[in-house]
């Protein structure tokens, strides 16, 4: 009979709730939770508002084992109230990044050799609309300190952004995830600032109709995403394929991993900033018209493509469609 954590390898990541991607992105038996529902530190505004709470607050936090690496988890439940941050929340996924970072610098003091494959790492299974509009204020504080530990970990922890559960990452968690290492994504996961709903209320359903899924994922999903460059990665849609990915990301020398980030030097900067160039000359009317700029002559047979055979054929945004 297969063990717990096998059925979890074959689960949907989609499907899958935050702890069940936490405990399989792991090795076997490793998983450590950390302030989970059984020491029960919940929102103190919530219950003063008259909404239910959560006692991990819409997300798990912990730490466990790939190969020798510790790895620290981070990972959201978008059916409590969208996976938003808020103060509790917040505070569980600074301080994880936190605990990261520490134990880099202690593992090192007490042996400056530190083996590469004994670095720490933190992997966020992300899934939010962004900051919890009934906390706003320390959610937005939890952004900004989340940003200032990424900024810590430079040269040190190496920090990897999965992406592919139901709610996608949107609003300023949107730029957090931009600042990691690396992205992983299904063709499933959306990633972007302004959720679809938010800009059809503001702008109306002829500029985006958020109703229409399809719209949607080509706008916002996987595989716009990676045709982008926004994604490093694109895996099927399992816990197993999310882990196998993760551990071909850090089995690499630190150097490797953070040069796959898309921000962090000028050039990238600059880089960006010729897409946006190349957005106002060539002013498309939908993600397949970018499609296109990047050299993909069926830009219409993408979408439906069987994943394989779109990892294969696709043609990503680079240098040579910017005439670099």
């Amino acid at each position: 009979m297969s063990s717990k954590w096998e059925d979890l390898q074959k689960r949907s990541f989609l499907e899958s709730k935050a702890r069940s991607r936490a405990i399989g992105l792991v090795d076997q038996g490793t998983f450590t939770e950390l302030a989970g529902p059984r020491h029960r530190v919940s929102s103190p505004h919530l219950p003063l508002l008259g909404e239910a709470v959560e006692f991990d607050d819409g997300i798990v936090t912990g730490v466990g084992l790939i190969g020798e690496k510790p790895v620290f988890v981070a990972s959201q439940e978008g059916s409590f109230i969208g996976g938003a941050v808020g103060e509790v929340h917040g505070a569980k996924l600074v301080n994880i990044v936190r605990m990261a970072r520490k134990a880099y610098d202690e593992m090192l003091t007490a042996n400056p050799d530190l083996a590469e494959e004994k670095r720490p790492a933190v992997v966020i299974s992300f899934e939010t609309g962004g900051v919890r509009l009934h906390e706003a204020n320390a959610g937005l504080l939890a952004h900004a300190e989340l940003m200032d530990q990424f900024q810590d970990c430079k040269g040190k922890v190496p920090i990897v952004g999965l992406i592919g559960s139901r709610v996608g990452c949107f609003g300023g968690m949107g730029f957090v995830a931009a600042a990691a290492d690396v992205i992983i994504m299904s063709q499933f996961g959306r990633l972007g600032l302004t959720g679809p709903e938010v800009i059809e209320e503001e702008l109306g359903k002829d500029e985006f109709d958020a109703s229409d899924r399809a719209l949607v994922y080509r706008t916002t999903g996987g595989r716009h995403k990676y045709i982008m460059g926004d994604c490093n990665v694109l895996v099927a849609d399992s816990i197993a394929a999310f882990r196998e990915a993760l551990k071909d990301i850090l089995v690499k020398p630190y150097g490797e991993i953070a040069a796959m980030s898309c921000i962090g030097s000028l050039e990238k900067v600059q880089y960006q900033l010729q897409l946006v160039e190349l957005c106002v000359e060539t002013a498309p009317k939908d993600a397949r018209d970018v499609w296109k700029t990047a050299g993909n002559d069926n830009p219409e047979e993408l979408t439906d493509m069987p994943l394989d055979e779109f990892l294969k054929t696709v043609k990503r945004l680079t240098d040579s469609c910017l005439g670099g």
